[in-house]
């Protein structure tokens, strides 16, 4: 296991483990580890042995949102808060962009900040213990359009006024009816679901999901009808080493060995 500015990572075959590694302050992410999260996801969408990412956090707490510690200097000044801000949104959309399958394991409490965090995951697996929190309200703050935006797509404008005006806790279980999650499992089972899950990914063409999780940003971004980009990325499929195989195992009645 490698630590990168508060983060761990260790791999699996076809599987990277992302941690957040501050335990002692809550998972609570400062700005080096924002600042961090770009490049850290250019390296590990480059190694080809990685297909699936899964993040996930040390500690009883996943994610306890920015460091408020911080704040007294990083909001110093509008410029100095504009830079700061910057920080973050590149993070998360680094994190939304990552071409692999990503997966959220949320073991604990999940605020604010970490709540943005794994709304930029493609699926998120929760603990039936946990709760989640969105709090700028409760600080005078505003959360991010970009934020705002994956939190509305996710659970609705209305339920996404809800819980940004309320700033109240949110149970697994209604995070689960809210589709602010999308499984919700018993604490004891959590690595096994989501390692297990993860392994299911990985055995599918990473090419397909790609290309899929491409389409679906997409789609999310406003985009309702085809165009000759969504086209061709369909159409490139029929010509690839994926297919060939797929197609090959399927008529010879075997898993697939992408």
């Amino acid at each position: 296991m490698t630590d990168i500015e508060g983060f761990a990572l260790r791999h699996d075959g076809p599987i990277t483990f992302l941690s957040l590694d501050r335990a002692a302050h809550k998972n609570a992410i400062p700005e080096a580890m924002w600042l961090a999260l770009p490049g850290l996801l250019t390296d590990l969408a480059a190694r080809p042995a990685c297909r699936v990412l899964v993040l996930e956090a040390e500690g009883d707490v996943f994610c306890a949102g920015a460091d408020i510690r911080e704040f007294a200097s990083v909001y110093e000044t509008p410029q100095r808060a504009a830079r700061y801000s910057a920080a973050i949104r590149d993070g998360l959309n680094a994190l939304e962009a990552f071409p692999h399958p990503t997966i959220a394991a949320i073991q604990g409490p999940c605020v604010g900040g970490g709540v943005a965090l794994a709304l930029s995951c493609d699926i998120k697996f929760a603990s039936d213990t946990v709760h989640f929190a969105i709090t700028p309200a409760k600080l005078g703050l505003t959360y991010p359009f970009s934020d705002i935006a994956r939190l509305a797509r996710c659970v609705g404008p209305s339920r996404a006024k809800d819980l940004l005006f309320s700033a109240r806790k949110v149970s697994a279980t209604e995070a689960l009816h809210l589709n602010l999650i999308d499984y919700c499992v018993l604490k004891s089972e959590l690595k096994n679901r989501v390692g297990s899950y993860a392994i299911t990914l990985s055995q599918n063409s990473a090419q397909s999901l790609s290309a899929m999780k491409t389409l679906i940003a997409w789609v999310g971004q406003g985009q309702c009808i085809e165009s000759d980009e969504t086209r061709q990325i369909f159409q490139d499929a029929f010509s690839s080493d994926d297919f060939k195989e797929g197609y090959q195992a399927f008529l010879d009645k075997r898993p697939p060995k992408f």
